[in-house]
């Protein structure tokens, strides 16, 4: 297992000060590193679709750290490290704002809140109109995943594998759900989401868990993964990527686990489960369920009975990211800051766009009618592709 295992594991919370030395060891089994598996070449590409930036824009880097764009309409709202804070539209700016204190998580937002995290347990919202301050709270520990923003509230998960609600006139705490912490889990950058009347969240151990909006009870629980193997490495099957809806399904994958969809109306009952391997994402489409697999691997399964239909294996190593589709198109983006279009029925490929050439490690997202992308190094693009 270690061979393969990415550089994201955290100790226990006792421990937590002490993670990113465990990050730095195994920087050497890192398949990125300069003594792990070569990233595969890319083959020269004939476009066979138009791909073009609708609009580029530099924001703060991101370190460490993982930050998504938040899309509300037809602006986007970016977060950085150093506590920059920006609403985009159509690519410019129309305001931007600093917290006062580096940020480890964003953004989550909608039409009226901007919240973002820091690695103190600090949640702060602002005005989504103006970027004025709104209200700040605190949690136990340090944020990796963006907030979850809605009409019932702000939902925010904390390293030590918390579920805290808070009021979104003024970050007063409406419930917390607290889940047990195992001896080493996966640094977690996946948010909550909000369905139905329910808040889903991905833990360590491969359990999927619909807490009740009302008043964050667990309502039913869905085994993604079940960890196995002698030693605690081995044992490591945690869900670190955003859970994937549509209708009435809701889809996972766990890193060393499976892919696992479930019926939101039938209680969670299992419609099927496939052992695939994950820490980068899936996403849902029509028929088709797409999913980046540990080794880089894009995978196109059957929604409805996990059979395989296409697996692109040219990007092996290429630390590439959860996939988003948009009509016939699949994207994901790599460690390069390149972004790759497949075909969405046969997966070959059909275009590819370079950016700034940092990494991708945040999920491709649609907006509109194309994609969005945010790299390491402060880059986020609008890209149609046709």
């Amino acid at each position: 297992m270690t061979s393969r295992l990415l550089p994201l594991l955290a100790c226990a919370s006792v421990l937590v000060a002490g993670c990113s030395t465990i990050s730095d060891t195994l920087d050497s089994i890192n398949p990125f590193a300069s003594s792990g598996p070569k990233m595969a070449k890319l083959a020269p590409l004939t476009p066979t679709i138009d791909v073009r930036d609708q609009w580029s824009a530099s924001v703060g880097k991101a370190g460490d750290y993982i930050f998504r764009p938040a899309v509300v309409g037809n602006a986007v709202f970016v977060a950085a490290r150093n506590g920059e804070i920006s609403k985009l539209v159509d690519g410019r700016k129309e305001w931007t704002i600093n917290a006062g204190q580096q940020l480890s998580a964003g953004v989550g937002a909608d039409s009226r809140l901007v919240v973002v995290a820091t690695g103190k347990g600090d949640v702060l919202a602002f005005a989504a109109s103006d970027g004025q301050p709104r209200w700040t709270a605190k949690v136990s520990s340090e944020v990796l995943a963006a907030p979850a923003v809605g009409g019932d509230g702000v939902v925010v998960k904390s390293g030590d594998n918390r579920v805290v609600l808070l009021d979104a006139g003024d970050g007063g705490r409406k419930w917390v759900y607290q889940r047990s912490t195992p001896t080493l889990s996966l640094r977690s950058a996946a948010p909550p989401i909000f369905a139905d009347r329910f808040v889903f969240v991905g833990f360590p151990g491969g359990k999927l868990v619909a807490l009740a909006l009302q008043n964050g009870s667990p309502v039913w629980e869905g085994p993604v993964a079940s960890p196995k193997g002698a030693t605690e490495l081995d044992r490591v099957a945690d869900i670190v990527s955003v859970p994937a809806i549509e209708g009435r399904q809701i889809c996972a994958v766990a890193f060393q686990g499976r892919v696992a969809c479930f019926d939101m109306g039938q209680g969670g009952a299992l419609i099927w489960a496939r052992d695939i391997s994950s820490a980068a994402g899936l996403a849902l489409s029509d028929r088709y369920l797409f999913v980046t697999d540990e080794r880089g691997a894009v995978h196109a399964l059957d929604r409805t009975s996990g059979s395989s239909l296409w697996k692109q294996d040219k990007l092996l190593n290429r630390r590439v990211s959860g996939p988003a589709v948009q009509g016939r198109v699949v994207a994901v983006g790599d460690a390069e800051g390149i972004v790759h279009f497949l075909a969405r029925d046969d997966g070959s490929f059909v275009a590819r766009q370079k950016t700034d050439g940092a990494p991708i490690r945040t999920p491709v997202q649609t907006m509109g009618t194309g994609f969005l992308v945010q790299t390491s190094g402060g880059n986020v693009s609008a890209i149609e592709a046709r």
